[in-house]
């Protein structure tokens, strides 16, 4: 028997269908993931760290996966490839069709050049601290 471990993703978008981008994503987190046990709301926000006339919509999801952390942002990185995201790995920030962020992975603090845990900026990032303290609160 697999062990279920609790993820928490940011998800975020700002081009395009923004609600369905959403949908989009929280299915195939689903199908590829594990199970989505909380969903905060949607909240609306403006670009972070980068100008753009495009406002993004926000969310963050609890999951229970069996995915190790790796695996997991590996999955997501696909995801967001599939969904058109374009595989840029400029520094800059920029308008995407979906972002998927790994901010926490159970109690798990890591640290590599591909991933970093809990994730380095998420206190910095209110369109994340805002649903996450909602999903906290559940």
């Amino acid at each position: 028997m697999n062990t279920l471990h609790v993820a928490y993703l940011a998800l975020g978008t700002n081009l395009g269908d923004k609600k369905r981008n959403l949908l989009t994503a929280i299915a195939w987190i689903k199908e590829e993931i594990g199970t989505v046990a909380a969903v905060s709301s949607v909240y609306e926000t403006e670009p972070w760290g980068f100008v753009s006339e495009n406002t993004f919509l926000n969310m963050v999801i609890k999951v229970e996966t069996a995915l190790p952390p790796l695996e997991l942002l590996h999955v997501t990185r696909k995801m967001e490839r599939k969904m058109g995201r374009p595989e840029d790995h400029s520094p800059a920030y920029q308008d995407r069709i979906i972002d998927i962020d790994l901010i926490f992975y159970d109690d798990l603090v890591y640290d590599s050049d591909e991933l970093t845990l809990p994730h380095p900026r998420y206190k910095e990032r209110r369109f994340v601290t805002e649903p996450l303290k909602e999903l906290m609160r559940l």
